[in-house]
């Protein structure tokens, strides 16, 4: 089978300090193939970042959002690059030099895949790795996933969403053949990509997730993340999704879990 065409579409906002890391590590993949660099944002420190690394740089106007600037980083890929498989690669995030390689290995063998994910380890600003205990409930969360010959029903691919968004966003990878475009709607802060998901679990195509730790996932002080646990955003959003899908009084219980999940993002000892 011929192999689609895959890019790592990185949406870089402002002047992450780990931006140029996460190229490095896409980069530095097995299995070569292509990278861009889209933004909102435009500025002299991503300019060269993406001339000292010989990438194609796209930058959009208007107001920034996870919604329009992940949906710009998949057209940018698909409309310029002709991409079948797009990651939204998060600019804080080191990916693993065997993604890619995993990427198609999945999709050879379902072609049907809508959806690749993976495991991932958490990481400090400083890049070393802490216990990351929302990871281990998302891995419990995913266990209908295994069951592969399964995993293009409805029911196996949101089971794993009801309970909580077990999927992590920066490890997916879209087929938009299969998802269309835009993958993403709504105009939510933090759980654009739990939404978007829920609602592709309902297209037709086969969720894959590969259990090996093939991203770290970085928790620092200035991610979105922690600026929307501080300003109860995260705690809305998620208490919406839930109520979406279960009665207030399973709602109100689901969200005791997760409200303990936001102390990895407790860098003050404020909460």
């Amino acid at each position: 089978m011929k192999k689609p065409r895959h890019v790592f579409a990185i949406p870089a906002y402002k002047e992450s300090p780990y931006l140029e890391e996460c190229i490095i590590s896409l980069a530095a993949q097995r299995t070569p193939g292509d990278i861009v660099i889209c933004t909102s944002t435009p500025n002299g420190y991503i300019n060269s970042l993406a001339e000292k690394y010989g990438l194609r740089l796209f930058g959009r106007e208007g107001r920034s959002s996870l919604r329009e600037d992940w949906n710009f980083a998949i057209d940018c890929a698909a409309d310029e690059l002709s991409a079948e498989l797009v990651t939204v690669a998060h600019q804080d995030d080191i990916y693993h030099e065997d993604y890619r390689t995993a990427l198609f290995e999945a999709f050879e063998r379902y072609p049907d895949m809508s959806l690749f994910c993976t495991r991932y380890e958490t990481i400090d600003k400083d890049g070393k790795r802490i216990k990351g205990r929302a990871e281990s409930v998302k891995r419990i969360l995913r266990l209908p996933l295994r069951l592969r010959s399964l995993s293009d029903k409805h029911l196996i691919k949101e089971v794993p969403l009801r309970f909580g968004n077990g999927i992590g966003c920066p490890s997916c990878t879209y087929n938009i053949r299969l998802t269309g475009r835009p993958v993403f709607f709504g105009d939510h802060s933090f759980v654009t990509d739990w939404e978007a998901l829920l609602r592709l679990s309902g297209m037709k195509g086969r969720f894959i997730c590969d259990e090996r730790e093939l991203l770290s996932y970085r928790v620092h002080e200035l991610a979105a993340t922690n600026a929307n646990i501080k300003d109860h955003r995260r705690e809305a959003e998620e208490r919406e999704i839930f109520e979406r899908l279960w009665p207030k009084p399973v709602a109100d219980m689901l969200m005791i879990p997760y409200k303990k999940s936001y102390k990895a993002y407790d860098f003050d000892g404020s909460k």
